[in-house]
């Protein structure tokens, strides 16, 4: 009799080893589930290998070192017939090298240091202002394609863009308790956007939030914008065709009245309607820009007129990395003939 309890005992044991093994395979699963997306190599393993792909596209880094799904496109670029990896070795077999400027600008050996293969496009890509870009002229005659904000570059990849609506899709203006508001992270005493503004809080209050302001929690950042009826839109620096989120996500997608600071009204009427904005170079003075605010404060129909483009037109303003990636993609595929950029350094700037 006694060796019954001890038998008993023994499969006890192993019952409690076979529970802890399966915890730890379901464990290990659940952590690759989760993480194996933000991991080039287990990507390249998990998703479509270089053989169903037209093209291998390597992101030579991260941008900012800013991680993403690879080869997980969104509409309507999910279905873009190349392969993405961040895995260096695969340089030699890549059609295309994603360089973001940011990343490899500091010194020439944050660049390839092995031969480049026959035929391989580099694409740089860049959405900094020049003011932001330093060391332009050691990207002279390196690359094939440019990337960027501006309108004239091979893959064009804006901050935003206004696209057409259905017909049942109506808008209507947020309800407004508050006048202007400006989010700034970046406060430069010298720059003209600061200048402007200490001139213009002379004449009309101002909500100012970020660094050493008021505090706005990003959950909360369209609820809080949309109470207001204007809100600033300055650059940090003044160059064509560079508006930034500034525009399209904290003015417009909150459904406030942009008044811009940037390039002139005419290089914004290329992205938004006329009647949609207000520009600073509009206005003689601080003071008068002012004073046309607090007019429109207290003129609801000539406010409302900023907002009839809306009938036709959404603004979209929140890009994702995995959407310029793969813009990048369909651009590649439409490639011009090969030839080098001699001069990036120029071009950019101007």
């Amino acid at each position: 009799m006694p060796a019954v309890p001890a038998l008993w005992g023994h499969r006890y044991l192993i019952l409690l080893h076979v529970i802890a093994l399966l915890t730890c395979l379901l464990f290990t699963y659940y952590h690759f589930q989760k993480h194996y997306a933000r991991d080039s190599h287990w990507s390249a393993q998990l998703l479509p290998t270089e053989t169903e792909a037209d093209l291998i596209v390597l992101l030579w880094t991260w941008p900012f070192g800013d991680h993403f799904p690879l080869n997980q496109c969104p509409k309507p670029f999910n279905n873009p017939r190349c392969f993405f990896t961040d895995d260096r070795d695969w340089f030699p077999k890549a059609n295309a090298v994603i360089f973001h400027h940011r990343d490899v600008c500091r010194f020439k050996s944050q660049m390839p240091q092995m031969p480049r293969p026959e035929g391989q496009y580099w694409v740089w890509f860049n959405l900094e202002s020049p003011s932001h870009s330093p060391n332009l002229a050691m990207m002279d005659n390196l690359f094939n394609l440019t990337m960027s904000y501006r309108s004239d570059s091979d893959i064009f990849t804006p901050y935003g863009w206004l696209e057409k609506k259905n017909e049942s899709q109506n808008f209507t203006i947020p309800e407004k308790s508050k006048l202007v508001a400006w989010v700034v992270s970046n406060w430069n005493p010298s720059s003209k956007r600061v200048t402007y503004y200490n001139e213009l809080k002379e004449h009309i209050n101002v909500d100012v939030y970020g660094r050493q302001h008021n505090r706005l929690d990003s959950d909360k950042f369209n609820v809080v914008l949309s109470t207001y009826k204007f809100y600033l839109s300055f650059e940090n620096s003044i160059h064509r065709d560079y508006i930034t989120e500034k525009l399209w996500r904290n003015a417009l997608q909150s459904g406030a009245v942009p008044v811009v600071l940037g390039p002139s009204r005419e290089n914004y009427e290329k992205f938004i309607p006329a009647d949609s904005f207000i520009h600073v170079d509009d206005f003689p003075s601080a003071k008068d820009l002012a004073d046309y605010l607090l007019e429109l404060d207290k003129d609801p129909q000539r406010y409302a007129q900023y907002f009839r483009w809306r009938i036709r037109l959404r603004p979209v303003g929140k890009v994702s990395w995995e959407t310029e990636y793969c813009k990048a993609c369909v651009a590649l595929h439409k490639a011009p003939s090969y030839r080098a950029i001699p001069r990036l350094s120029e071009w950019y700037p101007k």
